[in-house]
């Protein structure tokens, strides 16, 4: 797994852990580096910033281009996984399009249910379609 691979899987376990416990993920992110030894790569921290500060938008575009689900019926993990996803496709320049939807996928294979990488894949690849006309 690759650096990047593994901030990512941590920024989704503080994302995670943030919802679960009704804390800012900033809060989770101070309590996670405080009480254990665990180290957050730069790259987690980026991620969660960048989710926080394009949450809105994010969650946006999300719940208008899922189809049939809205984002309190997705499953927790799920959602994280397609902010992340999002906020890598649309708001982060160094990650390639193709990378940010596969590592997502790759994500929810590992931590969701059997029908999770297929959605995450038909939602990000459907905003990285639409990606000029919802970023002008």
């Amino acid at each position: 797994m690759s650096a990047r691979s593994k901030a990512r899987r941590r920024a989704l376990d503080i994302l995670f852990e943030a919802e679960q416990r009704s804390v800012s993920p900033l809060e989770a992110l101070k309590a996670r580096r405080e009480k254990t030894d665990t180290v957050v790569a730069p790259y987690s921290v980026d991620i969660i910033e960048g989710v926080m500060t394009q949450g809105e938008q994010i969650d946006e575009f999300l719940g208008t281009y899922s189809q049939g689900w809205t984002l309190d019926r997705m499953p927790a993990v799920d959602r994280m996984i397609l902010r992340i996803g999002a906020w890598e496709l649309l708001y982060n320049a160094d990650v390639p399009d193709g990378v940010a939807v596969s590592e997502a996928v790759e994500l929810a294979k590992m931590l969701s249910t059997d029908e999770s990488p297929t959605f995450v894949n038909g939602l990000l690849g459907r905003l990285q379609q639409l990606k000029p006309t919802l970023l002008a």
